[in-house]
């Protein structure tokens, strides 16, 4: 089965959760990297605030424990982007119970307030240490329980801080939610999602990365903000509705907006946001801050694999904007 036609499961019959949403990025994203520098990094590396949060949802029927597992926690050798010597440490923290997601500072797109709500479960500083160098770390076991269950997003979830609390070099970095401590083994039903996404793009403008806000019932309107884009190029919105509307990119060191409207066809959907390089572009390292908010400011969710699957531009639907 391709994840293209991954079967999704209905909650309170409108909220789908897909069950081979378990590495972060996915492969439908086709994003080498997540990224967080340190804090003494300047902002032009890509990162706005040297923090990342993600969510790991993990369905009722759970029973046996899971794991959390880091891949190449460390800040030196394969991977990472060294500016000078590797002087730089990154924290990775595991949150569960009440307040770790509905805690509005833990959905906000800035590393202040609360956003460290929750019960902190486990947590582990990574430096210039060559033992996790391009291999795994594992944080667990954790019972199912030992996350907030929250209905909206279809069982007990748990989350996890990337924090860079020293040096300038940038950690690059992927998670896997998994049954099993020693490898990476999918838990049916697991979902994982963020609200603000700061990663690597390829440095080949043949590569084009994709992220994937669901849009739900209640948007009729969006406004993406992205982040030291570099003017590398295109970045692209397409759904059912769509074939292809252009938001505005950011440039070196700079945020960007744009406001899009949402039609009926849309709702309840992904949309897939494709980052296109110019054409002959190599450039390397290019990092980019990406959020979405709907017409009250409120943060839409990027799933690593898209709900609903990957959306399609149909050229004989008639979009009708909302009234």
């Amino acid at each position: 089965m391709t994840f293209r036609n991954i079967l999704l499961i209905a909650v309170l019959g409108i909220f789908p959760f897909l069950i081979y949403a378990q590495p972060v990025p996915a492969a439908e994203e086709n994003i080498p990297f997540l990224v967080t520098f340190g804090n003494r990094a300047d902002t032009d590396f890509g990162d706005d605030d040297f923090a990342q949060t993600f969510f790991f949802v993990i369905p009722k029927s759970q029973i046996k424990p899971i794991y959390i597992r880091v891949f190449d926690p460390d800040i030196v050798g394969k991977n990472d982007e060294l500016n000078g010597p590797a002087d730089t440490k990154t924290t990775f923290s595991v949150y569960g119970g009440k307040g770790c997601i509905t805690d509005k500072d833990a959905r906000s797109t800035s590393p202040t307030g609360n956003f460290k709500s929750g019960n902190l479960l486990k947590m582990k500083t990574f430096g210039a240490d060559t033992k996790y160098d391009n291999d795994w770390y594992t944080f667990g076991p954790f019972n199912p329980n030992e996350g907030e269950f929250e209905e909206k997003y279809g069982g007990f979830v748990f989350k996890v801080i990337a924090e860079g609390i020293s040096g300038n070099d940038g950690n690059l970095y992927r998670y896997f939610l998994s049954s099993s401590a020693d490898e990476n083994r999918q838990i049916e039903g697991g979902n994982s999602f963020t609200f603000e996404y700061c990663f690597r793009l390829h440095s080949s403008s043949s590569q084009v990365s994709h992220i994937y806000p669901y849009i739900d019932e209640a948007v009729i309107s969006l406004k993406q903000s992205n982040f030291d884009w570099d003017d590398d190029g295109k970045i692209k919105i397409v759904s059912v509705a769509k074939k292809g509307e252009y938001a505005v990119g950011s440039g070196d060191d700079k945020w960007a907006s744009s406001s899009h409207k949402i039609v009926e066809v849309e709702k309840g959907k992904s949309y897939d946001i494709q980052f296109i390089k110019k054409p002959g572009s190599n450039s390397p390292n290019n990092n980019v801050v990406f959020y979405i908010t709907n017409q009250y400011g409120e943060m839409l969710p990027f799933y690593t694999i898209p709900i609903g699957g990957v959306p399609f531009y149909k050229s004989k639907i008639k979009p009708k904007p909302i009234k």
